[in-house]
């Protein structure tokens, strides 16, 4: 029997950056009406070899074949003329247009000279009502939330009648209805005959919609596994080249002493509503919720990023009150944002200049950058948190995702917080690196810090916590101890379905 010839072909591609080998020798085919997912580690290559393939960088070695026929990819327009398209983790959309124009930016259909708008409103919508998209081509896209923006994304990779359409992490902003919504999309392309490429750190999307697995270690390929064969325990295995058994490290540590109080707290997110409670030493706290729930709100009131309404914050015996972020720091607190690369980090800065941004208050020298304790504490960031980086001076965005979060997270414990505040600290990173962050955390908990985290992942939130509290609408709606702790029972509670 003869195999149909594939849609795309890899051979043998291979990238390098300064000082990295980011694919060697990579290999890999899609067939039409196929969804490929592509897995592994931060920094395994994955993204390299996706913007390969969109035309946003060149390969140093070795081939492409669209239909057996070798091709050059050498720009986004030329990838888009194969029929290639790629949707970035982060939108790729000018807010301030329409969908329509978003739809056809750069390729306007004329008439007489002129853009037909007429025909872009036609047109756009025929695409909307095929992502299953109810709105106006005329919506400005600013008013649109994450997953409407994301399927005006696949509308406009289906205007250019896109046959091999990649995505990379398209749910990590979604909420589980728009993560639904999106799947059944990505099912509708694959009958339809669209090849999809699919990136993802979520094992459970990768094995509801995978027809194959493509695992990618340390730039070369680590092994392929045929439907029947997708699990989490196989994915993970070739992914990190060993087995997770211990996946979550945590032992319980007595409580010290009440670190963090919050009393009748209101956030201007959610006026109407107070929260209310306590944090002792060496705890981790889990905070879960759906999308909306005000979890990061709270987290950001806390640091002193958003100002409080009403209440009062204790942090071992001081209160903060209408404080900002520079007070909340001198009294020990540190956060971790939910957007790193917006929030946490310059990506155009180095490492070692990324490292100490926290620091640079305390360690000057008569107004002047220490610049020895800078390399010194990047170093000691470098070598405690395995930070995989060809040096101190490496630009922080040409890192994985995975090692720029421990670089934020070095950015704070240099400050040797007393109460640690993480927003979705595991968001697009792989699962070795998430074991990593685990780890650290467990550590952390053990030397007496206390740890309040925020996840939209409820394994995580079981596996880490001590106890957690629930949020609905803005209010704790229930307190869980870990002995009580369940899918079920922390739903119920961010549905608003139970109080405990």
């Amino acid at each position: 029997m003869t195999l149909p010839q594939p849609l795309l072909e890899v051979v043998s591609v291979s990238k390098s950056f300064p000082g990295v080998k980011a694919l060697q020798e990579v290999s890999l085919s899609l067939a039409q009406g196929e969804v490929l997912a592509v897995i592994g580690e931060n920094g395994a290559g994955k993204s390299t070899l996706m913007k390969i393939l969109a035309g946003v960088q060149q390969p140093d070695s070795g081939e492409l074949r669209i239909d057996g026929t070798p091709v050059q990819i050498p720009s986004v327009r030329a990838a888009a003329d194969l029929g290639i398209a790629l949707i970035h983790q982060e939108l790729n959309l000018s807010d301030n247009l329409t969908v329509g124009a978003n739809i056809f930016l750069g390729r306007e259909p004329r008439r007489f000279g002129l853009i037909d708008q007429a025909q872009i409103n036609r047109d756009s919508q025929r695409l909307l009502d095929e992502v299953g998209l109810d709105c106006s081509p005329n919506t400005i896209v600013s008013s649109l939330t994450i997953g409407f923006q994301q399927m005006v994304e696949i509308a406009k990779a289906l205007s250019i009648k896109a046959r091999v359409l990649i995505m990379d992490e398209p749910t990590s902003s979604l909420s589980q209805r728009e993560t639904e919504r999106l799947f059944q999309v990505v099912k509708a392309l694959r009958a339809r005959g669209v090849g999809v490429v699919y990136i993802s750190h979520r094992l459970g999307e990768v094995k509801e919609l995978a027809d194959r697995v493509v695992v990618l270690r340390d730039g070369r390929n680590a092994g392929e596994l045929p439907r029947l064969q997708i699990d989490h325990e196989h994915m993970v295995r070739l992914m990190v080249g060993r087995d997770l058994s211990q996946f979550y490290p945590r032992n319980t540590h007595p409580p010290g002493k009440v670190l963090l109080e919050v009393k009748n707290l209101r956030t201007t997110t959610y006026p109407a509503q107070s929260v209310t409670f306590s944090v002792r030493e060496r705890e981790i706290v889990g905070i879960a919720g759906l999308v909306g729930a005000g979890r990061t709100e709270l987290l950001q009131t806390l640091f002193g990023v958003d100002p409080a309404l009403d209440g009062t914050v204790t942090l071992d015996g001081a209160t903060l009150q209408n404080h900002g972020p520079i007070d909340a720091i001198n009294a020990g607190l540190a956060l971790v944002p939910e957007d790193r690369k917006q929030q946490g980090l310059i990506l155009e800065m180095s490492v070692r200049e990324n490292a100490s941004l926290a620091s640079l208050r305390r360690d000057q020298t008569a107004g002047f950058l220490n610049v020895s304790a800078e390399s010194e504490l990047c170093s000691n960031a470098i070598t405690q948190l395995r930070i995989k980086t060809p040096g101190p001076e490496q630009i922080v965005q040409f890192l994985s995702g995975g090692n720029q979060q421990k670089i934020v997270l070095g950015k704070w414990l240099a400050m040797n917080p007393k109460l640690l505040l993480l927003d979705e600290p595991t968001r697009g990173i792989d699962v070795g690196a998430k074991q990593e962050i685990y780890r650290l955390m467990e550590d952390l908990a053990g030397a007496g810090m206390a740890i309040v985290f925020v996840s939209s992942e409820l394994e995580e939130v079981m596996g880490m916590s001590d106890r957690v509290l629930v949020m609905h609408e803005g209010r704790i709606s229930g307190e869980l101890p870990r002995g009580q702790l369940s899918e079920e029972s922390i739903m119920r509670l961010a549905t608003g379905v139970a109080t405990a």
